[in-house]
């Protein structure tokens, strides 16, 4: 993870940005176990703005939520003892920051995998910082739209017998059960609610859903609806989000605010 600076050959030169310097209550935490990359990517996200924690293993990572509260985990695939994907699982099972995995490995299915655990984004290794500042920054604006960030205000989405609870990131389905989202599905959801049954290209869903729109996310964008979908028992051509074919997607309910 180098990006060249005034500084030198080497030296990482912080992008300070004014969305940075306005959200300093931001609080990320990187899992890696290798030290060395661990504490560059912390300066540089320290020197970006954001507030930085770090942790080398599982435990050390469950000891550090357990005192503080984050937006985003930055997560290492392949570490020894519980690795990334199991921990991407388990975070998966409740109300949880947002995740950003990063894997030398770099293959596509492992990605994949990632994505469908509950990831928010996947990086291969070895990460160019100003991307992984970019990403990061998307999913901060994405948080924002849905209801993420500490000043949201609170609104209910009420639509096909669901109620979703933006801020919490919480659907709750005609039987009452509740399903939890990741920030991502809460912004694509958001995104097609709010177009109260217009189609949306994927280009503009990727823009409305405040989402980085690069090539990379683009690429699991598909994997990102068929994940909502699944959670709103939806299968691939019908239910509550349409496939448009050659057009994109649309919400085929009626939408009410509360």
């Amino acid at each position: 993870m180098r990006d060249r600076g005034d500084g030198g050959p080497g030296t990482l030169k912080a992008v300070h940005t004014p969305e940075a310097s306005e959200l300093p209550q931001i609080r990320i935490l990187v899992v890696d176990d290798d030290s060395g990359l661990r504490e560059e990517t912390a300066r540089y996200l320290k020197r970006s703005g954001y507030v930085v924690d770090t942790a080398p293993d599982a435990p050390a990572m469950d000891s550090a939520m357990g005192r503080s509260q984050y937006d985003v985990v930055i997560l290492d695939v392949m570490m020894p003892g519980e690795d990334g994907l199991s921990i991407c699982r388990r975070l998966g099972e409740a109300v949880a920051p947002a995740i950003i995995m990063m894997s030398a490995l770099g293959d596509q299915v492992d990605r994949i995998i990632g994505l469908e655990l509950g990831a928010d984004d996947y990086l291969p290794k070895p990460v160019n910082p100003r991307e992984l500042l970019a990403r990061i920054r998307a999913i901060i604006r994405g948080r924002g739209r849905a209801g993420g960030s500490r000043a949201a205000a609170v609104r209910l989405y009420r639509f096909a017998g669901f109620i979703l609870d933006q801020p919490r990131r919480r659907l709750t389905n005609p039987q009452g059960l509740i399903i939890l989202l990741t920030p991502t599905e809460t912004a694509l959801l958001v995104a097609l609610l709010d177009a109260r049954g217009g189609v949306l290209t994927r280009d503009q869903l990727l823009e409305d859903a405040s989402l980085e729109p690069s090539d990379g996310f683009d690429r699991a964008l598909d994997v990102q609806i068929s994940r909502l979908r699944r959670k709103l028992g939806d299968n691939d051509r019908q239910g509550v989000i349409c496939t448009v074919r050659g057009a994109g997607y649309r919400v085929a309910a009626a939408v009410t605010l509360c």
